[in-house]
């Protein structure tokens, strides 16, 4: 999966949410367990688990799920 700092990430709904801040993996493995979305000053930033990208590419991700579907799970 192509998670970078520093890349767009948008909701399933096309809002932009902020962008990767940091990327956990798992240090066995090495995948990528969850990554950070560092968002406004104003907003706090958010975890979220690899499951919910929908596609990634070098510029951006999208997810399969909207932002307040990202606040609920938390």
């Amino acid at each position: 999966m192509n998670i970078k700092y520093g890349t767009k990430v948008i909701d399933k709904n096309g809002e932009v949410l902020g962008s990767v801040n940091t990327v956990v993996r798992n240090s066995w493995t090495g995948e990528i367990s969850k990554f950070m979305i560092q968002r406004e000053p104003s907003d706090r930033n958010l975890f979220v688990s690899p499951q919910f990208v929908l596609e990634a590419t070098d510029s951006e991700i999208k997810l399969d799920v909207s932002l307040h579907e990202l606040n609920e799970k938390e």
